[in-house]
């Protein structure tokens, strides 16, 4: 079983950047493909950016290409989400994820899950 452990949240202006860090534990990190999965008040979970066990291959919604990279450190157990250019709309909690399959393109596909970090953009 998977522990994942968010940090990096907190408050920042709009075009600022925040870097978000997801910890492992528990398990062969290179085993499972990550995803960055955020929850807006009053919206379902909306898959942010995932990547798969070996960081070769990487997906994002539309509504942060460009602006957010996701990363993966195997060494360290870590999965990073930078965030570039934040928008009043980017406001939510955060999850990190870990799936056992190739990458996770549906929210289904994530097995494990954290407690969320929120990260609040002010206008």
């Amino acid at each position: 079983q998977v522990q994942l452990v968010e940090s990096g949240g907190g408050l920042v202006q709009a075009g600022g950047s925040l870097r978000l860090s997801c910890a492992a534990s528990g398990g062969t990190f290179s085993n499972y493909a990550m995803g960055w999965i955020r929850q807006a008040p009053g919206k379902e979970r909306e898959i942010v950016a995932a990547i798969s066990r070996t960081g070769g291959v990487t997906t994002y919604a539309d509504s942060v290409k460009g602006r957010f990279t996701i990363s993966r450190d195997n060494a360290k157990n870590t999965v990073y989400l930078q965030m570039n250019s934040l928008k009043p709309e980017d406001t939510a909690v955060y999850y990190c994820a870990a799936s056992t399959r190739q990458i996770g393109v549906l929210l289904a596909l994530y097995d494990y899950w954290g407690q969320g970090t929120q990260v609040t953009v002010s206008s």
